[in-house]
């Protein structure tokens, strides 16, 4: 028995000695005593206690053992002094009223206070000085526990959350009545700390929310780190453990940084539900026309579905990998709708979709509105990959922003461009419409149309005077509308020419030219159009995608498991998916999610849905893009 006790003492003098080694103290339970009192006292919160005293949440019995960290607040204390009587002193040779105060532990105005004598003459022998005797006692002020914090532009829960050191959960504990996106201005209660104690988010690297139950091996599989590198990065991680909700800070992951824009949510960070979901994709294969005794590159050339279809599928394919390594657990259904309205309706009345969560697709908008149609006595939500303007049932998502969202976007931007000096709108006779329109909208605008030939067709065609004439000094937004590239071309290269800049020689003046249009197509990425032209002139237009960053993860994974680089149609496919799936998993069905989940934004796609008065959901968001050095650009706004 002496054996095991001189072990006992042993291992509990060295857990001592590593306590305070590491700044902390013991605290044991007295009785009557709470987390929130014992945490008042060693000026720390109930979550630094937490931490290291995870049991302590379940209950907190008399005589338990607390490890208490080292306070990250330093309390304030003030020394009060007291007269109590004085002291005679008769001043010796050599002495100074700085070695008397240094003697006596008082200050030199203290001493002239009580020998007022002294304010007009020197110190000297034999002088008899009165002597404060003080009684001094320290107030060690009260510090609050919690401080008030005034959210700042674009901040979200997880930022601040990791500011405090604490987790998403006890950041909503400590505000009940937070909402799911912060605001602007908004003031909520932190953790009090002090700056220095603060943690400071580098842009450098991203910052991963923990999930229930997920333990280093899964981060392991998931972000490719070791459990030494996790605490390199998160030295924290030693002390506490992995805590689900805790934020850990990783290397740079694009597919997994947080972006906090206003009202943007990482849906990764509100993965509740780890249900079995259960999805339905229906897209048009056309597998019955594939000639299999021939080449299937001849097969996916000569069937534009069938290509459309494949690319898509992949992208679905890699958000299903994704999801599974998230802890997601699905089901999914994939249906060959042949583009045909018959099939569609055959697949729906064949097989059971009371139960399916969510059905992406069919492509083309006939078929889509079959199956939602269809569906919508079962209240199963249909979501469109491509189609826009179309029939909004109360069960459709309509992913793709609609082309006068798209107008608006460009048409508002010029509003607020309050620099503008100058609007001109050249567009050919097929775009007269939309010229008109943008005429109402900028008054004082300058139109220039294409020259056309003695029968009155368009040439496509516009000399550098039609536009040198319209155009002032300072600064000129040009609208370009058109479908044709040879336009479009000829229009773009007159303009880069016609820049100007102050030259008090040639009389000139500085001329700046900014391109837009209202229609971004296939006419502006033509091959005759220079994107040298395009990036001098600024080149903005409204777009639902965004182009991606060859860092990202998702195009990586990608160009390993197909050794091609993604196009828009496979990373469609991927976004999509990987936002159905998670705004179900995050809240109780995909319309609930619309109020939870207000803005969110994957590789090259963004959606916002709003919903409309007697009908479904529509997306809202869309991106504003220009050239910029030979690049397009997302313009921040």
């Amino acid at each position: 028995m002496s054996k095991i006790l001189s072990i006992f003492c042993f291992v509990c003098l060295f857990g001592f000695q590593i306590i305070n080694a590491q700044n902390h103290s013991i605290h044991k339970v007295k009785k009557g005593e709470t987390i929130e009192g014992i945490a008042k006292r060693y000026y720390v919160t109930p979550f630094d206690i937490y931490k290291l005293n995870p049991e302590a949440k379940k209950a907190l019995k008399p005589n338990t053992i607390l490890i208490i960290p080292k306070a990250k607040t330093t309390p304030k204390v003030t020394v009060v002094k007291e007269l109590k009587g004085f002291k005679t002193h008769k001043t010796k040779r050599k002495e100074t009223l700085y070695s008397l105060a240094k003697t006596y532990n008082i200050t030199e105005d203290e001493l002239k206070k009580h020998n007022t004598f002294l304010y007009a003459n020197p110190l000297r022998k034999g002088d008899k000085l009165k002597i404060p005797i003080f009684k001094t006692t320290e107030v060690v002020e009260d510090v609050p526990q919690y401080q008030t914090y005034i959210v700042k532009p674009k901040e979200g829960k997880w930022r601040i959350a990791y500011k405090f050191g604490i987790t998403i959960s006890e950041l909503e504990a400590l505000n009940p009545d937070m909402g799911n996106v912060l605001k602007e201005g908004q003031e909520i209660k932190v953790p009090n700390l002090e700056k220095e104690a603060q943690n400071i988010i580098d842009e450098q690297y991203s910052y991963y929310k923990v999930l229930p139950k997920e333990g280093f091996y899964r981060l392991k599989l998931k972000l490719g780190l070791e459990q030494a590198d996790l605490e390199k990065l998160n030295p924290e991680l030693k002390e506490s453990g992995l805590k689900a909700g805790m934020i850990l800070k990783i290397p740079f992951n694009e597919a997994l940084t947080s972006n906090n824009e206003e009202g943007k949510v990482n849906l990764l960070d509100s993965i509740t539900n780890f249900d079995t979901k259960h999805i339905a994709i229906m897209l048009p294969f056309r597998l019955n026309r594939v000639d299999f005794t021939g080449s299937l590159k001849n097969n996916i050339e000569k069937d534009p579905y069938l290509d459309a279809s494949l690319d898509f599928h992949s992208g679905v394919l890699m958000a299903i990998d994704s999801l599974k390594k998230l802890g997601v657990s699905l089901k999914v259904d994939v249906y060959d709708t042949k583009n045909q309205v018959s099939e569609v309706e055959s697949i729906i009345k064949n097989n059971n979709f009371e139960n399916v969560d969510a059905v992406i697709g069919p492509l083309t908008s006939k078929n889509f509105d079959k199956a939602a149609s269809s569906l919508k006595s079962y209240h199963v939500p249909v979501v469109s990959p491509i189609g826009a303007n179309l029939q909004l049932y109360d069960n459709v998502f309509q992913s793709r922003a609609s082309d006068d969202l798209l107008k608006d976007k460009i048409i508002n931007f010029v509003k607020a461009d309050t620099l503008a000096s100058n609007i001109i709108i050249i567009a050919d006779s097929e775009n007269m419409t939309i010229s008109n329109t943008l005429k109402n909208q900028f008054i004082t605008a300058k139109q220039v149309f294409s020259r056309k030939d003695k029968e009155g067709k368009d040439k496509f065609y516009v000399g550098k005077q039609d536009i040198e004439s319209v155009l002032k000094d300072g600064n000129n937004i040009v609208f370009l509308e058109t479908e044709n590239e040879g336009f479009a071309s000829n229009v773009t290269s007159i303009l880069a020419s016609l820049f100007q800049k102050n030259d008090t020689q040639l009389k000139t003046k500085e001329r700046n030219i900014t391109l837009v249009t209202t229609n971004f197509n296939k006419a502006f990425e033509g091959d005759e159009v220079s994107n040298e032209h395009l990036s001098k002139l600024q080149f903005h237009y409204a777009t639902t995608s965004k182009n991606y960053s060859l860092n990202n993860s998702f195009v990586k994974n990608y160009e390993r498991q197909y050794n091609i680089t993604p196009n828009k149609r496979a990373v469609k496919g991927f976004d999509l998916t990987m936002d159905v799936v998670l705004r179900i998993v995050s809240a109780n069905d995909l319309f609930m999610s619309v109020t939870k989940a207000p803005v969110t934004e994957y590789t090259e796609n963004k959606f916002s849905y709003k919903k409309k008065m007697f009908g479904g959901y529509y997306n809202e968001a869309v991106y504003l893009v220009k050239y910029q050095d030979l690049d397009i650009v997302e313009v921040k706004q």
